[in-house]
C-alpha cells in the first residue's frame, strides 16, 4: 500500500516536474494537516499535506485568495491536488510571534498583527463564508463540557448544574450574535502570525467565517498560549479602536465593545480547553495540556467585573483547575 509520503513524493517528481529537492518536516498543528518545507534550485517552498478525509484544501485556497486580493501577506498557492490533499505554497518563513515577542517589540508587533486584522475585517469578501451562528457556538462551547469537565476531568455536572452552564453559554451566544458581524480568521494568534518584513505572514486561515467582530480580536489579544497583563491588553484595544476612528474603516465600533471582548472571550476559551483536551484524549497530543490553565485563566479574572458568568467562574475555580493540578 502506497504511503502518503510516497504518494507526496510522486506528485513532487512526476506531476509537477521537480527534480533534486529536499523535504524536511516544517511543523504540523493541532489538525490533521502537516507542513514540510522543500528547497529546490536554492528556492524555499512549503508543501502542506491535508488528507482528503479530514481536511479541505478548497477552503484554504478560497480564503488565500480573497486575503491576497487585500494585500495581506498569506502563502501563494503554486500547485494544487486537491484529490490527494497536498498544496505547494510560498514560503513566509519560520518566526512565529510567539517565538520572538518580548517587553521590547510587544507594542510593535501587535499594532501591525492590528493593522492586518483591520484590513481583513473590512475588505476581504465574506460572500458564501459559513456563518458563526448560534449551533456553531454551542457546539464549541459544548467542548468544554463533553471534552475536559466529562472525559478529561471525569466532572459529572448534575441537572440544576448543567442548567445553569447552559443559561451561561446563551449569554455568550447571545452578546456574540448581536456583535457587527465580519470576516473572522478564527485563529489569529501567536502561533499563526509571523514575523515578516512584507508585515505580519497570517496562515491557518481556511476555517474563517462570517462571525463577531470581536472574535479574531481575542485571539490575538487574550491568546491561549502567551498572556499579557490587562493594562496592555486595554492599551492594544484602545489602538484598535482609534485606528479604526481615524481611518473610518467600521463605521462606529459599538460603545460596549469591551463588555463584547470580555464575553467573546469566554466563548473562545471555553471551546479552546475542550479541544485541547480532546487533542490529548483522542489524538495523542499532549503538548496542549499546560496550556488549559492559562487559557481557563482569562475566565477567572473576570469574576469580578460579570455575575452573570458567577457559576463558570465558580466552576473553574472551585473545581477544574484544582482537577487539573491534581492531574
Amino acid at each position: 500500500m502506497t504511503t502518503r509520503i510516497e504518494t507526496l513524493h510522486n506528485w513532487l517528481e512526476n506531476e509537477i516536474e521537480l527534480g533534486n529537492y529536499s523535504l524536511t518536516v516544517a511543523s504540523a498543528d493541532a489538525s490533521f494537516r502537516r507542513y514540510f518545507r522543500l528547497v529546490h534550485q536554492g528556492e524555499t517552498y512549503i508543501v502542506m499535506d491535508a488528507p482528503p478525509q479530514h481536511e479541505d484544501c478548497w477552503a484554504f485556497i478560497d480564503i488565500s485568495t480573497r486575503l491576497l486580493e487585500c494585500g495581506l501577506n498569506v502563502p501563494v498557492v503554486y500547485e494544487q491536488n486537491l484529490e490527494d490533499g497536498f498544496l505547494l505554497l510560498s514560503d513566509l518563513g519560520e518566526d512565529l510571534f510567539l517565538d520572538n515577542l518580548n517587553d521590547s517589540n510587544a507594542d510593535e508587533l501587535y499594532k501591525s498583527a492590528i493593522h492586518s486584522l483591520l484590513t481583513m475585517q473590512t475588505q476581504a469578501r465574506v460572500a458564501g463564508l459559513p456563518a458563526y451562528d448560534e449551533s456553531l457556538l454551542f457546539s464549541e462551547m459544548q467542548l468544554f463540557r463533553d471534552w475536559l469537565l466529562n472525559k478529561h476531568l471525569q466532572i459529572d455536572l448534575g441537572k440544576e448544574e448543567n442548567r445553569q452552564l447552559d443559561t451561561v453559554f446563551a449569554i455568550l451566544s447571545t452578546s456574540a450574535l448581536q456583535q457587527q458581524q465580519v470576516f473572522v480568521h478564527r485563529d489569529f494568534h501567536s502561533r499563526n502570525l509571523l514575523v515578516n518584513e512584507g508585515g505580519p505572514g497570517i496562515i491557518d486561515y481556511q476555517d474563517a467565517v462570517l462571525g463577531p467582530l470581536s472574535y479574531d480580536l481575542v485571539s490575538l489579544l487574550k491568546d491561549c498560549y502567551i498572556k499579557w497583563p490587562r493594562h496592555k491588553i486595554d492599551e492594544w484595544l484602545a489602538y484598535y479602536l482609534q485606528q479604526n476612528e481615524e481611518l473610518k474603516l467600521l463605521g462606529p465600533v459599538m460603545p460596549e465593545l469591551i463588555k463584547d471582548f470580555d464575553l467573546m472571550g469566554v466563548q473562545r476559551h471555553l471551546k479552546a480547553s475542550g479541544i485541547f483536551a480532546r487533542l490529548y484524549l483522542r489524538d495523542g497530543k499532549d503538548g496542549y495540556l499546560a496550556d488549559i490553565p492559562r487559557t481557563l485563566s482569562y475566565i477567572i479574572d473576570l469574576e469580578q467585573d460579570y455575575p452573570e458568568l458567577g457559576f463558570l467562574t465558580t466552576l473553574i475555580r472551585t473545581r477544574v483547575l484544582p482537577a487539573l493540578e491534581a492531574k
